[in-house]
């Protein structure tokens, strides 16, 4: 059998993929709202993109009390780095969307295009990493968490006790990934 050539999906995958089966058993009504949801992450990321576009540029956006505009304008006011890997190791790394270090000041900034609530344990991870990758002792600096969500902003300054605990997870996390690794390798 000669079978049909799709190159242009080669290495996609479908919403309604077999991968991704547990759609077969789902109502109409949560074929829709899962569908939805699809969108509104494929929305948050070419927001994100932009958003980092504008802050790499210094392209400001109209001075508004909107989420997109005062999270770009307060990146650039800051002069904040857009997505920045922060790095312990392979097993433990993520993104901060907008982060600035000058003047032992730690000042990290993250952009929520959903509606769930956020959470801020998430920035205290990155502010853990941070401390971990550049070898920071949290006590010794300041530090400012902002997540931008909803035409809102939710301000945290995390304490040393805070970040510690974090920083000391990841280590041992990572610690017990490895030798697993190393079992099974």
């Amino acid at each position: 059998m000669n079978f049909n050539k799709h190159l242009n999906l080669s290495g996609q995958h479908a919403f309604l993929g077999a991968s991704k089966y547990h759609w077969v058993n789902y109502s109409d009504e949560k074929v829709a709202d899962s569908y939805l949801k699809f969108l509104a992450v494929q929305k948050g990321t070419i927001l994100h993109e932009f958003a980092a576009q504008c802050i790499s540029l210094g392209q400001k956006l109209p001075k508004s009390n909107k989420t997109l505009n005062r999270y770009v304008n307060d990146a650039i006011g800051f002069k904040m780095v857009p997505e920045q890997v922060l790095y312990y190791s392979d097993n433990c790394f993520g993104t901060a969307d907008t982060i600035s270090f000058r003047d032992d000041f730690l000042r990290i900034h993250d952009l929520k295009t959903g509606v769930t609530p956020a959470n801020i344990k998430q920035l205290e991870i990155y502010a853990a990493l941070f401390c971990l990758e550049y070898k920071i002792k949290p006590g010794n600096i300041g530090m400012e968490l902002r997540i931008y969500q909803s035409d809102e902003i939710i301000f945290h300054e995390p304490t040393a006790e805070e970040i510690l605990p974090i920083m000391d997870r990841i280590v041992t996390s990572d610690k017990i990934i490895n030798r697993i690794k190393e079992q099974e390798g």
